[in-house]
This record gives C-alpha cells, structure tokens and sequence, in this order.
C-alpha cells in the first residue's frame, strides 16, 4: 500500500520500537532508534495508515482550545474538577488552591507563568506518590520521577528507567491519572504494547480501556 500520510516529525533516540503519536494539532511524530531503517518506518505507517487518518480526523473535527485569559471566574481544572479563578490579596504564595484557584494581584501580569509553575509543582508531588505506590504493589523499581511540558503524550518510560509525565496530567481524574502512571510502570518490564504489556497492565486496573477512552474524548480540555 503506497503511504499516503506525511511525517511531520521523525525523533531518533535510544528507545527500542518505533512509536507513532498522533498531536492534537493532527500532526504525525514518528520516534525511532537511531539504526531503524525509513523502509522499516515506512512499512509501520503502512500498516497503521487507517489508524492514522482516523487519530488525525478526529483531532481535526475536534473543538478548537480556546487559550486562558486569566481573568475572574475563568475556570481551571485540577484532578478532575473544575475550579473558578479568584484574584484576589495578601496570599501566602502567588497562587492558592481551595475552594477556588486563587492568584496574588502582584503576579496577574505573569500568570500564566505562575499557574503552569503551580501546575508543575503539583504534578511532581501527586504523580510522585501514586507511582511509588504502584511500583511497590507492582515489585518494580524506576530511577526517578519528572515532570515535563509534553503536549503530545501524557507519559514515557526512559531507556535508564525514568518514568516522565506531561503536567498537563495532572488536570485529569485521580484514576486517569493512576492508569497512565501504570501504564509507564510495565514499560519497565515491557518495552513495547504487545499483549503481554496490556496484560500486565490489566492486572493492576482491570478496566484500563475507559480511562484511555478518557483521555481520547477529553484530552482537549487538558490545555493550558
């Protein structure tokens, strides 16, 4: 079958398999290792051309993000739950969250900066916990936890054992959140999907499908 898809961005790195990401600006990120040969690639595209045009259709169908103001009242999620921003004075920190997600008057002008940061911080310490607790139910030992600014995966298993994760996650429900972290732990004993991966994950969250259907209908709402 000829490739009728273009490759918007290929990555060569040290990871084993060849991953296929679709953005959700419809775009096409192809991760190889470095010795992967292009008919190799070519050949995987081929085969996962259907599955292409469907990913890509549906993120081009999609409502479009619309971008924060940060302004009274606009809404931010966290954990799964919506929360109003309230600026107000005299915060102990730049920003709050409690019954609203408040921000110091001083740091209006940068914001964004100062939620995202907030966000960051947030993200490091909750993910932090839920995968230490999966690993110790699981057996499995990782090297660290990082948080990055991903925005076209939510996760990834590091070829020295480092499990990263996209803030963003963070804005997501508590068993979302579980499911990807799961899903990056049993890269240390798989490094690849196979059906001995899925398996392995289906021990730990039987019912892992509706939290990647999750991810697939709401991932548009987990935008900054």
């Amino acid at each position: 079958m000829p490739i009728t898809v273009k490759i918007d961005k290929l990555i060569r790195s040290r990871r084993r398999t060849i991953g296929l990401t679709i953005t959700s600006d419809a775009r096409l990120v192809v991760r190889a290792p470095h010795s992967t040969p292009a008919h190799e690639i070519e050949r995987l595209i081929s085969k996962k051309q259907r599955w292409i045009n469907q990913k890509q259709e549906f993120f081009r169908k999609r409502p479009l993000h619309t971008p924060k103001q940060f302004i009274e009242g606009e809404e931010f999620l966290f954990l799964g739950e919506s929360y109003p921003l309230h600026i107000t004075q005299n915060l102990p920190k730049a920003v709050v969250l409690d019954s609203a997600l408040m921000i110091s008057q001083a740091v209006l002008k940068n914001a964004a900066d100062h939620i995202r940061h907030w966000y960051e911080q947030q993200a490091l310490e909750y993910i932090s916990q839920r995968a230490a607790y999966y690993a110790e139910l699981a057996g499995l030992a990782y090297r660290s936890v990082k948080v990055n600014n991903a925005k076209g995966r939510w996760g990834s298993c590091g070829h020295k054992d480092t499990l990263n994760f996209t803030w963003r996650l963070i804005m997501a429900p508590p068993r979302v959140i579980d499911y990807v972290v799961v899903h990056e732990l049993m890269h240390l004993k798989q490094k690849n999907h196979s059906r001995k991966f899925w398996d392995e994950v289906k021990i730990i969250i039987s019912d892992y499908q509706q939290d990647e259907q999750w991810l697939k209908d709401h991932s548009h709402h987990l935008r900054f």
